[in-house]
C-alpha cells in the first residue's frame, strides 16, 4: 500500500481488563509448554489476566479450581518439558450443548472472553463451534437466572486464537505444526540407532511411525535417512508395487549396500484404500526375498522427549502472535490459527484451514490421490516430489546425456547437514544427465588437483552423517586462481557448485572477479549456505545451524539441570558464530535465558548492571537458576572472564555463577531433521538451477557464462527459495565482520528479553495479517518454498 504505515509496537496494545484463558486439547505434543509459557508470559506484559484451564475442554466443562488466574513465575522451567504440564484430556461432554452451557457459565463467572486454544483439528472445529454458539449459551444462562443481563452485555463476545499442537502435521496452511519436528528428531535418532545394528547384519528394517491420515513424519523421515521405500497414505504405491519393492531391495544387496530401511505410516494404504501394515510389508520382503527382517513400531515414542529448539522457538513466537490477534480480535473477525509459512508468522481464518484438512481426507478416501498431495500444500508437495527424485536411480540407458561435468565442494568449517546436500546434488545432477565430480578439501584440494567422478552409489547412507565427508577447508581461491583454471581446463568443469560459509561466498566473489582473466570460471556458479553461524548475506537460514542451536539448547537444559537442589546459581555460557549472535540470541530464546550478549546490539557497563540487578530480584521469588548467554565476539573488552567475574561480585549472597565455553562441539554431531531437509531441498533446487543455466549459456559447442546472473546464491527468504547474483549481495554485506547489515532474527530480540521478565519496545508491525488459505497452482510447486 502506498500509505506509510504508523509502526505497531505490541507495548502500545493494552490487554487492561481482558482476560484470556489458554488450554491444550488433543493429543499431547512437544512445544506445547512453550507455546503455553508465552501466551502467560506476553498476556501477563500487556496488562491481562492469564487463567490456565486444566485437562483441555473437560476442565473447562469442569470448573472450580480446573480454571486458575496464573503469575509469571507459575510457567518458570516449563519450556524444556515434553508433553503439556496443564494436561490435555479428550472430553466427551465438551460435544453436547450441556456441556459447552456449562463451560461458557465458567468462563463468564471469571470474565474470561478470549481464548487461545493449542491441539488439533478436532479442538480447534471444537472451539469455533463454541464461539459461534457464545451469545446464545449466555441468553439461555441469562434466562434460566444464571447470570444477568449486564453479564450477557459485557461478555457478549468470545474471541479465539488456535495455534496447532500435533505431530502429524496434518494441519492445512501451517508449514509447521508445533511438535513436529520434535517427533522428527524421535524418529531419526531411532534410524541413526538401528543403522548402526542393521550394518553389522545385513537387515531389512521396517518402521512404522505415527501418521493415521497424514504421511510427513514418514515421509520427511524417508528423506531425511534416505531410506528405500516409504509407504503414505497420500501417495499410495501403484499396482504391482509388491515387484518393484523387492527388486529395488535386491538390486540394493547385490551393490553391496547392507542395510534396507522402510519407513511404513501407520494410515498407509494401496490404490485401492486398503491398509498396508508394516507386518504385512515384512512378510513380504521374508517369503519373496528370505531377507533377515525385523518390525520397530515407534510408537508414543514420538510424542515424548524434551521438545526441538525449533519447536521451542516457533512455539515462543506463535504464543506472542496468538496474544496479538486476540488483542485485535473483533466480533468481525473470524477465529483464527496462528501459524508459519516459511519463515513468516500469518494468521488464517481456522475454518479455513479445518474445510481444507478435511478436504484431503475426501479426496484420500475417494482414491484422488493426486489431488490430496496437492491440497497439503506445497511444503508436502515439494517433499515428495524430493524423495521421488532421490531415492531411485533410473537405469543408465534412460538416463539422458548432457555431456556436461558439475563439480561440488564444500568450502569453509565444518557444518552437519553439508553431506546431505552433497548427497542431493550428486544425484539430482546425475538424474538430469551430468557427469559430476567431486572436489576433496575445498578450494585447497581443487588446485592441488584433489577431484574425481562421483556416482549414485558413492552418496549412499550421507544424509545422516555429520561433519564434511569430502573435507573442507577455509582457504579463499584468489591465490590459487592458476591452478584451480587448469583443473577446470583439464577435467572439463562447466559448473561449479559451493556448499559452504561466509568463505564460499567471498570464494565465488573472487571466482567472479577473476573471469576477465580466465575464460575457465565462465560457467554457472551457486552457492548453497552451510555454516553454524548463519552468518551468510541473502538467506534466513543455513545448514547446520538448526543443529547447533539444538546441541546449544541440550547444553543449556543439562547445565540448568546440573543446578537442581542446589542454592541459587547463574551460569554464563560462551557459543560460537563470529561477530554473527544468531546462536547466542535463538539459544538464548529457545533456553529460557535471562540474557544474550551479541555483537549486534551494543551494550556498556549500565546494561550489565541492569541484567544483574534483574537477576538478583528474579532470585529472590522461587526462581533458582539463571542463564546468560554471550556470543563469542561480542565485545573484546567484556569477556566471557570478565561477565563471569562481574555477576559472581554482584551477586554475592544471593546466588553463585558457574561459567562454560561450548566450543567445537557446536559444529560437531548428526545433523538434526530440519538441517538434512533443508540440505538436501535447497541443493536439489540448486542443481536443477545448474541444469538450466547449463542449457541457456551452451552456445557453439561450449558453455560461456559472464554475466552476473550466473553466479547466485541460493537462500532462503522470508516464504521463498530465492537465487541471488552474489554481486548484488555485496551491499548487503558487513565484510569486516562477516555478517549480513540486516538480519531478520534481531526483530525476535525483544521477544526473548519480555519472556526474562525484561520492559522492552517490541516492533510487531509485521506481524501476521489474516490471510486466505491459499491453494496453490501446481506450478507453483517448482518455484515455492521449502
Amino acid at each position: 500500500s502506498g500509505m506509510d504505515h504508523q509502526p505497531k509496537f505490541f507495548e502500545n496494545l493494552s490487554g487492561t481488563g481482558k482476560a484470556i484463558g489458554v488450554l491444550t486439547s488433543g493429543g499431547d505434543a512437544q512445544g506445547m509448554n512453550a507455546a503455553v509459557r508465552a501466551v502467560v508470559r506476553m498476556g501477563i506484559y500487556v496488562k491481562a489476566k492469564v487463567y490456565f484451564v486444566y485437562e483441555g475442554y473437560q476442565g473447562m466443562v469442569d470448573g472450580g479450581d480446573n480454571i486458575v488466574e496464573v503469575s509469571w513465575e507459575s510457567v518458570s522451567s516449563i519450556l524444556q518439558v515434553g508433553g503439556t504440564v496443564i494436561g490435555s484430556a479428550r472430553c466427551k461432554s465438551f460435544r453436547t450443548r450441556e456441556g459447552r452451557l456449562q463451560a461458557a457459565y465458567n468462563l463468564v463467572q471469571r470474565g474470561i472472553t478470549n481464548l487461545c486454544v493449542i491441539g488439533g483439528d478436532g479442538s480447534l472445529t471444537g472451539a469455533n463451534l463454541f464461539r459461534e454458539e457464545w451469545s446464545g449459551l449466555l441468553e439461555e444462562l441469562s434466562q434460566k437466572g444464571k447470570i444477568d443481563e449486564d453479564a450477557v452485555k459485557k461478555y457478549a463476545y468470545l474471541n479465539i486464537v488456535g495455534m496447532v499442537g500435533s505431530i502429524d502435521n496434518d494441519f492445512c496452511g501451517t508449514d509447521m505444526t508445533i511438535g513436529t519436528d520434535s517427533a522428527l528428531h524421535r524418529i531419526i535418532e531411532v534410524v541413526d540407532a538401528i543403522m548402526t545394528t542393521a550394518q553389522s547384519h545385513q537387515r531389512t528394517f521396517v518402521l512404522e511411525v505415527m501418521g493415521r491420515h497424514c504421511g510427513y513424519l514418514a515421509l520427511v523421515s524417508a528423506l531425511a535417512c534416505g531410506a528405500d521405500w516409504v509407504f503414505i497414505p497420500e501417495y499410495p504405491p501403484e499396482e504391482g508395487w509388491e515387484d518393484s519393492m523387492c527388486v529395488k531391495l535386491s538390486e540394493n544387496r547385490a551393490r553391496k549396500k547392507r542395510l534396507n530401511i522402510i519407513i511404513v505410516a501407520e494410515g498407509a494404504i494401496d490404490c485401492h484404500n486398503k491398509p498396508i501394515t508394516s507386518e504385512k510389508v515384512k512378510d513380504l520382503v521374508v517369503q519373496r526375498l528370505g531377507f533377515d527382517t525385523r518390525v520397530t513400531i515407534l510408537g508414543h515414542v514420538q510424542r515424548g522427549g524434551t521438545p526441538s529448539a525449533f519447536d521451542r522457538i516457533l512455539a515462543s513466537r506463535m504464543g506472542v502472535e496468538a496474544v496479538l490477534a486476540l488483542l485485535e480480535a473483533t466480533p468481525a473477525t473470524p477465529a483464527c490459527v496462528v501459524s508459519l509459512s516459511g519463515n513468516q508468522a500469518v494468521r488464517l481464518p481456522l475454518m479455513e484451514c479445518v474445510q481444507m484438512t478435511q478436504e484431503v481426507q475426501k479426496a484420500m478416501d475417494e482414491g484422488r490421490f493426486v489431488e490430496a498431495v496437492r491440497l497439503r500444500g506445497r511444503s508436502f508437495e515439494n517433499n515428495l516430489n524430493t524423495y521421488k527424485l532421490l531415492s531411485h536411480k533410473k537405469p543408465d540407458a534412460e538416463l539422458p546425456k548432457t555431456n556436461f561435468n558439475v563439480a561440488v565442494l564444500n568450502v569453509g568449517a565444518p557444518a552437519a547437514g553439508m553431506n546431505a546436500a552433497v548427497r542431493a546434488a550428486v544425484r539430482v545432477g546425475i538424474t538430469e544427465g551430468h557427469k559430476m565430480f567431486a572436489v576433496i578439501d575445498g578450494f585447497e584440494g581443487f588446485a592441488r588437483g584433489k577431484i574425481k567422478e562421483i556416482s549414485w552409489g558413492c552418496v549412499g547412507g550421507w544424509t545422516g552423517q555429520g561433519g564434511s565427508i569430502l573435507g573442507t577447508k577455509r582457504t579463499l581461491p584468489a591465490k590459487y586462481l592458476e591452478k584451480i583454471a587448469d583443473q577446470m581446463r583439464t577435467n572439463n568443469i562447466n559448473a561449479l557448485m559451493v556448499i559452504g560459509g561466509f568463505e564460499a561466498y567471498l570464494g565465488l566473489l573472487e571466482l567472479s572477479a577473476a573471469r576477465e582473466k580466465y575464460d575457465e570460471f565462465c560457467v554457472p556458479m551457486v552457492m548453497v549456505p552451510a555454516t553454524v553461524s548463519n552468518n551468510v548475506p541473502g538467506s534466513d537460514f543455513s545448514i547446520g545451524a538448526d543443529t547447533a542451536l539444538n546441541t546449544i539448547t541440550d547444553t543449556c537444559d543439562r547445565i540448568k539441570q546440573s543446578a537442581s537442589g542446589t542454592k541459587r546459581r547463574v551460569f554464563i555460557i560462551e557459543t560460537m558464530g563470529g561477530y554473527c549472535g544468531y546462536l547466542a540470541n535463538m539459544g538464548a530464546l529457545a533456553a529460557g535465558a535471562d540474557a544474550a550478549y551479541i555483537f549486534e546490539e551494543q551494550f556498556d557497563i549500565r546494561e550489565l548492571q541492569a541484567n544483574v540487578e534483574h537477576l538478583t530480584e528474579k532470585m529472590k521469588t522461587s526462581i533458582q537458576r539463571g542463564l546468560v548467554l554471550r556470543n563469542e565476539n561480542c565485545n573484546e573488552n567484556y569477556t566471557t572472564d570478565f561477565i563471569y567475574q562481574l555477576y559472581s561480585e554482584e551477586g554475592k549472597g544471593v546466588f553463585d555463577c558457574r561459567k562454560n565455553v561450548l566450543g567445537h562441539m557446536q559444529q560437531g554431531g548428526a545433523p538434526s531433521p530440519f538441517d538434512r531437509n533443508f540440505g538436501t531441498k535447497i541443493s536439489a533446487k540448486a542443481m536443477q538451477w545448474i541444469s538450466k543455466k547449463l542449457k541457456e549459456t551452451y552456445r557453439k559447442g561450449k558453455v560461456f557464462a559472464n554475466t552476473d546472473d550466473s553466479v547466485c546464491l541460493l537462500g532462503m527468504r522470508r516464504r521463498n527459495l530465492v537465487f541471488q547474483p552474489v554481486a548484488e549481495l555485496k551491499n548487503e554485506t558487513d565484510f569486516v565482520h562477516r555478517i549480513p547489515k540486516e538480519q531478520w532474527w534481531l526483530k525476535l530480540r525483544p521477544l526473548m528479553k519480555i519472556l526474562a521478565k525484561y520492559k522492552t519496545s517490541y516492533d510487531v508491525s509485521d506481524s501476521g495479517q489474516l490471510e486466505h488459505v491459499a491453494m496453490h497452482s501446481p506450478k507453483e510447486a517448482e518455484t515455492g518454498t521449502i
